[in-house]
């Protein structure tokens, strides 16, 4: 991996990006492929052969010996089956090897052992894989060698998408189409094509490698489920930039190379918030090859670390007492001339073409406020949301100053004669340069931020795909422009048709406007006053995707069938179930076979101390009330781990997977958390050296 990276020279390296192509491919086809791949189509067959060839003799150049179709099914992460590229072998008895354009487009996996929701049945194994052209095919090297790794779609034998990549390439289709139509009414534009920009910040953990194995809960769950805060947390607000710790900086430094070389743009990292936490953030990128990169990213850090002896942890809420992890999506569209139709200029009250966006995207965040929290809902996230630490549960949008007084105006005039400028930033000290500053601020407890000529949807959970809120952002503004445009192409005077539309959308739907401080009680209250939904957990989330109301919008626009529907909510009620029936496991084994036993030791043997200072004639009260307070979180734990036992029962019982979700949630969880209360609490009691694994202390300050 090296001490001297030149960028320039290894970034890409192991990706077949179009520059490859066009040396290796004819000219003919390279024009084809770069087609196919800006404005849809299919390959021909002896095309598809060329390319396949080509990309086999890059690879095998390279070093692979196998390729795969790389793809994204419903579990949230990626999945590979490795074929090599052996053929046949001539008459001299040597191997040929082979790679055909029908190998290239398709491939066959088990579609039956991947969750569908009920779309595939155990004996109905079938599904198909097909390439996505728009995505580069990249080099992987692991401890199995290199292998050719080809993004692919993923859908059953009947033709639902089994994946996330089908509803997002669906969804940037759906408004493309319906935002160039917007963009051509305005006219000044040579654009033929709008794309989605995405840029996903990704929070994460490290610990030591050792410390973690130490712990079932880190093993089996990816996150704590006991652990006593440690005297320090993150109350000095000393991690947050703060100097990366040298271990951590070599990580760093080798996880930037190999995302380099796979074309990944790595531009910043730092130390977040939480001891142990750190950010990385890269370029944006059209939404397909940023969802891509992500996952690229989340398998890197968890492959590099372990070269380092550290374990990555994306889990949304590892530790409790510290910040939990999030990746904030960064969106924005763009035309394929160079307009961002979400840069407001330096005068947004007289850049109509911007404020007509503005206003379309708002009305479609308030009409499907519901669908945009569920797209960022996941089981881990659940225990983030709502904490002072990300946003809350409730949609709102942030606008900064300039824009809500803006938007203030056009409601109460119909006219914005005015925008706020930014002025001077002065801080007083002569050898300091003056800056323009920004005409706002910005608002960290807002989960879904305008920042300058973007939003970004802070809500999305760490370990979680990008997909499916990219989807849902995409599909419920495609559904505003188009309703927009409806009205635009039949108006006989645009300009006053523009107008009248920005106020009406800006008046019906100004409530979804929030500036203020997300976390408080008091928005709470108001939101609630102003009709806002405020949806808890994932599986109360899960009932927006089947309202009739989502399954018109989604199927208008071809992104989702109600048939795909259906199933992802079943998915996700099946998911919940067996994650936390996985961690009440995991809880009852740490407190069966770890906490309990050595608790008993230890107060086995201060009960003996006891008994020996009292009969030396001694005072023992000190010892004797420690081991009273032992004693009785010991009963407390005995307590709650009987009666998780018991639920555990009671839901193995359970066949209807929604009930089950519900009742691991409303019964199983408050066990859990009367279980760790007493065990917590008996961390603080016990010897250290006592201890049956690494504290919070160990993992969070000593990795």
């Amino acid at each position: 991996m090296g001490n001297n990276v030149n960028v320039e020279e290894i970034f890409g390296q192991n990706v077949f990006t179009l520059a490859k192509m066009r040396e290796r491919l004819p000219k003919n086809v390279y024009k084809e492929v770069v087609n196919v791949t800006e404005h849809g189509g299919e390959l021909s067959k002896e095309s598809a052969d060329v390319v396949a060839n080509a990309m086999k003799e890059w690879a095998v150049e390279h070093g692979a010996t196998h390729y795969t179709h790389w793809f994204q099914p419903l579990t949230g992460i990626t999945a590979e089956k490795h074929d090599s590229f052996v053929g046949s072998a001539d008459k001299d008895g040597r191997m040929l090897t082979s790679f055909s354009g029908k190998e290239l487009i398709k491939g066959e996996p088990d579609a039956s052992s991947f969750p569908s929701g009920g779309l595939r049945a155990t004996f109905e194994a079938r599904g198909y894989t097909t390439w996505d052209i728009t995505s580069p095919a990249f080099l992987k090297e692991s401890g199995a060698g290199v292998t050719l790794c080809i993004p692919t779609a993923f859908c059953s034998y009947t033709g639902e998408a089994l994946d996330k990549k089908t509803p997002l390439l669906r969804s940037m289709e759906a408004i493309n189409r319906e935002a160039l139509r917007i963009v051509r009414l305005f006219g000044n534009t040579t654009a033929t094509k709008v794309n989605v920009s995405v840029g996903p910040e990704q929070e994460y953990f490290l610990v030591d490698w050792d410390k973690s194995m130490k712990r079932e809960d880190l093993i089996f769950t990816g996150r704590t489920l006991f652990g006593a805060q440690p005297p320090k947390g993150q109350e000095m607000e000393d991690h947050y930039f703060g100097v990366i710790r040298e271990r951590v900086g070599e990580f760093m430094k080798d996880l930037n190379v190999e995302l380099w070389k796979l074309g990944v743009p790595d531009k910043t990292q730092h130390n977040e918030v939480a001891p142990g936490q750190h950010e990385l953030a890269p370029v944006y990128e059209t939404a397909n090859i940023a969802v891509d990169h992500n996952q690229i990213i989340m398998e890197t850090m968890k492959r590099v670390a372990e070269h380092h002896h550290m374990r990555c942890l994306l889990h949304e809420k590892p530790f409790a007492g510290v910040n939990g992890s999030g990746k904030h999506d960064n969106w924005s569209l763009c035309t394929d001339d160079g307009i961002n139709l979400l840069d407001p200029g330096d005068t947004p009250n007289k850049n109509v073409q911007f404020l007509f966006v503005l206003a379309c995207i708002l009305k479609a965040v308030d009409t499907h406020a519901d669908l945009l929290r569920q797209s960022a809902s996941d089981v881990g996230n659940d225990h983030r949301l709502g904490a002072n630490e990300a946003p809350p549960a409730i949609i709102s949008v942030f606008l900064g100053e300039q824009l809500e007084d803006v938007v203030r105006q056009l409601i109460e005039t119909g006219v914005a004669k005015s925008s706020k400028k930014g002025g001077k930033l002065k801080t007083g000290v002569s050898t300091l340069p003056e800056f323009e500053k920004d005409a706002t601020d910005r608002n960290r407890t807002s989960p879904f931020a305008f920042t300058g000529n973007k939003f970004e949807f802070r809500m999305v959970g760490s370990s979680d795909s990008m997909a499916s809120s990219n989807t849902t952002l995409n599909t419920i503004v495609a559904e505003a422009f188009c309703e927009a445009a409806d009205k635009l192409e039949k108006a006989k005077n645009f300009d006053e048709a523009v107008h009248d539309l920005i106020k009406e959308y800006l008046t019906d739907h100004q409530r979804i406007i929030f500036n203020g401080d997300g976390y408080s009680d008091a928005w709470v209250e108001e939101a609630k006053r102003r009709g806002l939904p405020n949806i808890a957990s994932t599986i109360e989330a899960a009932d927006t995707l089947t309202t009739k109301k989502a399954i018109e919008l989604f199927e208008n626009f071809g992104v989702y069938t109600r048939t795909e529907l259906e199933s992802r909510k079943e998915i996700i009620f099946e998911s919940y179930a067996k994650t936390i029936n996985i961690e009440a496991l995991t809880m009852i084994d740490m407190a069966s076979k770890q906490i309990i036993p050595a608790v008993m030791k230890y107060s086995g043997r201060l009960a003996k101390d006891v008994n020996e200072i009292t009969n030396a004639g001694v005072d023992a009260s000190v010892q004797l009330q420690e081991l009273k307070d032992i004693q009785s979180n010991l009963s407390l734990m005995k307590k709650a781990l009987d009666e998780l036992k018991k639920l555990e029962a009671k839901a193995a019982k359970i066949d209807d997977q929604r009930e089950l979700a519900f009742f691991y949630k409303d019964k199983v969880r408050p066990v859990m958390a009367a279980l760790r209360e007493p065990a917590d609490a008996l961390e603080m009691l016990v010897d250290k050296k006592d201890w049956p694994f690494p504290t919070y202390a160990d993992l969070l300050f000593e990795g």
